[in-house]
């Protein structure tokens, strides 16, 4: 699961600073180092983990905590508030145009899980009463397509495609008119990946996102990649913008540093999480919840 390395190592910080009663400044600054190596060895962002202790020690070293009558139980509730805030203080949900369609542009790295995150996401949005359009966009990664009506099928929701003698941005367009014909109200689009970022796929997202005006984009990475999904969402967020992250396979990673880096570093929130292969392993984002869960 994830977190399980980070989450005892920090439990063992903090069984110290629990057994001590009073706690003195040197108390606070040897149990933060331990914190800072477990952080890092969770694989978080050097300068996430710097500015996160830098944070704590502040608040740790003042009044509320030397003067309090459990010291140990003080400095905990500060780092579990600090934790939450990294991850972005409150679940982010989908904002839904308040009238006509919501087109939702799913983007990433190729086996980040996109095709895959995007039929869940789907099965989520039916769930709540919206009637959801799934569109195959990806029209060079063999199969992609044939993937797509599959796991649309499994969640019994319609697949538009054009097949691979079309552009995406042609797809996309076609795939909003017949949206509105139809009724749906949400469109989400499957869009290629690549193994790595390019000014051809970049291109083509743009134009993706000139032609249908997205009212969300929406990152899928994979947590399993630590730092490297860090990176790909700082490079996504500059070149094409994004409004939330997905982040796939965290029921495999037991680290679970690109979770409590992500946000500090693009400014933009996790929205889902995937925990397993199930297409109903989708789950909204919880800060407060993941924070309870490590500490």
């Amino acid at each position: 699961m994830p977190f399980d390395q980070l989450s005892s190592k920090l439990q063992d910080v903090f069984k110290q600073l629990r057994k001590k009663g009073k706690l003195t400044d040197k108390d606070i600054k040897l149990a933060l180092r331990e914190v800072k190596v477990a952080l890092l060895e969770a694989d978080v962002n050097f300068k996430v983990v710097k500015n996160f202790i830098k944070t704590i020690e502040e608040r740790a070293i003042g009044a509320e905590v030397l003067e309090s009558l459990t010291p140990g139980q003080q400095v905990i509730k500060i780092v579990n508030e600090e934790l939450i805030a990294l991850m972005g203080s409150s679940n982010s949900r989908i904002s839904f145009a308040t009238k006509g369609i919501t087109p939702v542009m799913m983007i990433g790295l190729q086996g980040a899980g996109k095709t895959t995150t995007s039929a869940k996401l789907a099965s989520v949005m039916k769930s709540q009463g919206k009637r959801p359009l799934l569109v195959a966009c990806d029209i060079y990664r063999p199969a992609a397509i044939d993937q797509l009506k599959t796991v649309g099928k499994q969640v019994n929701i319609p697949v538009f495609s054009l097949g691979t003698d079309h552009s995406p941005v042609e797809i996309a367009k076609k795939a909003i008119e017949h949206a509105k014909e139809n009724n749906h109200d949400v469109v989400i689009i499957d869009t290629a990946g690549r193994l790595h970022i390019d000014e051809v796929l970049m291109d083509e997202l743009k134009a993706i996102k000139s032609e249908i005006k997205p009212q969300e984009i929406l990152l899928v990475v994979d947590a399993m990649t630590g730092q490297d999904a860090v990176n790909v969402a700082g490079n996504f967020d500059k070149d094409l913008g994004i409004d939330g992250v997905v982040m796939t396979k965290m029921d495999g990673d037991t680290r679970g540093g690109a979770a409590l880096s992500i946000r500090a570093v693009t400014d933009k929130p996790i929205k889902y999480i995937g925990m397993g292969e199930k297409l109903s392993d989708l789950q909204p984002f919880h800060p407060d919840r993941m924070a309870s869960r490590i500490l």
